[in-house]
């Protein structure tokens, strides 16, 4: 999407926000709307990003860790917002998106086990 296009649906919304700031009964209803224009024009963006194959996979994604294309949804829309996507991106561009977004969200953990010596009475006889 170019850039006056979001910006006349900024404006465009702005408007309607400030339209209906006074009736709080609609208010709710508001909220709905906004959250599916707001979901509307991610699909539109991820739409020009992403080749048919990709949209795929980050929806089975979605259905797996919702969170996780939630991020990566936010860093393609972050990318096709500065003008760094070339052009569609394909499954395996997306796979290597999917591998840096992981390893930037990924905490790595550690398990340290201590072992102890277990004194055993059965110890003490085998010099028998």
């Amino acid at each position: 999407m170019a850039d006056d296009e979001l910006e006349a649906i900024r404006r465009q919304r702005m408007a309607e926000l400030q339209s209906k700031h006074g009736d709080s009964s609609n208010d709710q209803q508001g909220q709905q709307e906004a959250k599916q224009r707001e979901t509307e024009m991610r699909n539109s963006m991820l739409a020009q990003v992403l080749d048919q194959s990709a949209r795929a996979r980050l929806s089975n994604l979605a259905l797996v860790k919702p969170e996780k294309a939630k991020a990566v949804e936010n860093y393609l829309i972050q990318m096709a917002r500065m003008g760094q996507l070339g052009g569609k991106i394909s499954e395996t561009g997306l796979i290597d998106i999917l591998e840096k977004v992981s390893q930037q969200t990924e905490k790595k953990t550690t398990v340290k086990f201590n072992r102890r010596k277990v004194m055993d009475s059965d110890d003490d006889e085998e010099d028998d």
